[in-house]
């Protein structure tokens, strides 16, 4: 892709739906359908990292997901413990910083070392920021940072009159990096599924039918060339265009 061409999104977060419809449509297991999902994250991180972005934030497992077949529930587990640990030599031969973002006491010791692991191994790369959303919320993100803020209150360290957008955000997830500017949905479907409520407060929204697996390339590409055709104003309107209908 050609990047004097085409301006380049810092952040990029991808809600990665539609492994459970895919490996229907092929008559496959839905855990069939989810390894082929884990193709699709090798290939849009490849991308990413091609194409110079400079954050990737995957929605890889929700809060809700518990809610889920315990199976399925069980399943992901693995597969997200083989991902990280298979796929974390990869990362750091191409200076991928790993994070991840959510509540991971949830997950059984195994996983949760293998999160720590990756983290670690990774933590002085200075590429791509590649952040894995697991056992994530919008809602519990936000919750989360209430509770460190009423923490720092307490301390006598934050005084309230001093609370405002900028102090949140610096308990919030992902603070350090910058803002999401593009958020990708694959698989039809057209809500957010409490995905990260605080940081898209003006990102731009790409719906695809394409389901998950099959995110390759081109669609990566036909995401960042809508993107650019949309004016981003962040609120605000051209002068000139005050007293236009």
């Amino acid at each position: 892709m050609n990047s004097t061409r085409q301006q380049i999104p810092r952040h990029v977060a991808i809600i990665m739906d539609g492994n459970g419809r895919w490996a229907k449509q092929h008559g496959k297991l839905k855990i069939k359908g989810h390894r082929a999902g884990t193709e699709a994250v090798q290939n849009a991180v490849k991308f990413a990292v091609e194409n110079k972005i400079q954050s990737l934030t995957l929605y890889a497992f929700s809060s809700e997901n518990w809610n889920r077949p315990k199976t399925e529930v069980s399943a992901l587990m693995e597969l997200f413990t083989w991902f990280l640990d298979n796929e974390v030599k990869k990362l750091n031969i191409n200076n991928i910083k790993l994070t991840i973002i959510g509540d991971i006491s949830r997950f059984k010791y195994k996983l949760q070392n293998s999160i720590k692991h990756a983290i670690d191994i990774t933590a002085n790369n200075t590429g791509l920021q590649l952040n894995i959303a697991a056992n994530y919320g919008g809602r519990w993100d936000i919750a989360h940072a209430m509770v460190l803020i009423t923490e720092k209150v307490k301390s006598g360290s934050l005084l309230p009159e001093n609370l405002d957008e900028d102090t949140v955000n610096k308990f919030i997830s992902l603070h350090d990096q910058p803002t999401v500017d593009l958020v990708i949905r694959t698989g039809r479907e057209y809500r957010i599924s409490n995905f990260l409520l605080w940081q898209i407060a003006y990102a731009e929204f790409y719906f695809i039918d394409v389901l998950w697996p099959d995110f390759d390339e081109e669609a990566f590409k036909r995401a960042i060339v809508v993107f650019n055709q949309r004016e981003r104003r962040f609120g605000n309107t051209k002068p000139d265009n005050i007293y236009e209908e």
